[in-house]
């Protein structure tokens, strides 16, 4: 019913950028909040970035100042702007929405496949 579609992972030089996008498409009703998650080898998932449907975001300490959180309504699509990358930051990301499809009253929480990003020293 509900997919969500990510892009834009690869392999970069620390202190480059990387831009995700996340793509929902389906019966989608209403979508709340977007987010991004991630998670490396030995470690639990955590979150990244959040944004809500009005557009409030919020970041994990270790990403503040470095990555942006945006969505665009219209194309139910949320991106993660990713800049000043280091080694750590490596992870397998993934994107998550809340969302109301047609054919449900309340909002579920929907997964991406994940995007692999590798950040090389």
């Amino acid at each position: 019913q509900v997919q969500l579609v990510e892009s834009g992972g690869g392999l970069v030089q620390a202190g480059g950028s990387l831009r995700l996008s996340c793509a929902a498409s389906g019966s989608i009703f209403s979508i709340n909040a977007m987010g991004w998650y991630r998670q490396a080898p030995g470690n639990q998932r955590e979150l990244v970035a959040l944004i809500t449907s009005g557009g409030s975001t919020n970041y994990a300490d270790s990403v503040k100042g470095r990555f942006s959180i945006s969505r665009d309504n219209a194309k139910n699509t949320v991106y993660l702007q990713m800049n000043s990358l280091k080694p750590e930051d490596t992870a397998v990301y993934y994107c998550n929405a809340k969302i109301r499809t047609h054919y449900q009253i309340s909002w579920y929480d929907y997964w991406g496949q994940g995007t692999q990003v590798t950040v090389s020293s």
